[in-house]
């Protein structure tokens, strides 16, 4: 996907936070568009079908977190990826973020350079997938590549960017197990720092939605699909 293509939303309450990372980025060749709020957020996100979505935490009206769940809430957004945007001295916790359904988040103030490479990384986690190929049956659980959707049992799901990848990583070889890094490196992007809780985070959360015994954790090790 060429970048003239491709939209960034750009969501901080700050003018002149917007003002700067919109102006590299355009530079850079991307479609820009901006947003003050979470509540302009969702609304420009809909319209627009933004590849990324820059978050900002701490926000009038309705703050990034809250957002960042309602966003993950809508099955056309499914495949978009989010970061936050958060000031180092911030309270902010990454699991808090990751708990929301973030992808991944950049600390403030950030050097132009700096900037374009961390979105650059984060745009190629969106990938175009042969559902014909990817589509994955166990049991009574269906991955649908396409749709980014799965079904258990009669009931049918939308799980956020990076539930979807890993549950769709471990479930194509049941009985596999694969390693934190390998995990880290195929989920998100070995150019991506994030912390070791990260994957425990996400596992948690889809034994919660799928079933506890479906997964199985090797200790020191990593974690693997249980048909």
């Amino acid at each position: 996907m060429k970048k003239k293509d491709t939209i960034i939303l750009l969501v901080d309450d700050e003018p002149d936070i917007l003002e700067i990372i919109g102006y590299n980025l355009t530079s850079e060749g991307y479609q820009v568009v901006t947003a003050k709020n979470g509540v302009e957020a969702i609304a420009m996100a809909l319209k627009h079908k933004p590849k990324l979505i820059v978050l900002d935490v701490m926000m009038p009206e309705m703050d990034g977190m809250e957002a960042c769940e309602k966003l993950r809430e809508i099955p056309e957004l499914s495949e978009t990826v989010i970061t936050f945007l958060t000031a180092r001295d911030e309270d902010y916790s990454q699991v808090a973020g990751f708990e929301a359904g973030a992808d991944d988040y950049i600390t403030k103030p950030i050097k132009p350079k700096v900037l374009i490479s961390k979105v650059k990384s984060l745009l190629r986690r969106f990938k175009e997938v042969d559902a014909a190929v990817q589509n994955i049956k166990l049991g009574n659980i269906t991955i649908n590549r396409e749709e980014y959707k799965i079904v258990v049992g009669k009931e049918e799901m939308i799980l956020p960017r990076k539930e979807f990848e890993l549950l769709s990583l471990l479930a194509s070889k049941p009985g596999k197990v694969f390693t934190r890094e390998d995990i880290l490196d195929r989920v998100w992007g070995n150019e991506v720092i994030v912390g070791g809780r990260t994957i425990d985070v996400h596992i948690r959360k889809l034994r919660e939605k799928i079933g506890d015994k479906k997964f199985k954790t090797i200790k020191g090790v990593g974690y693997k699909f249980v048909v």
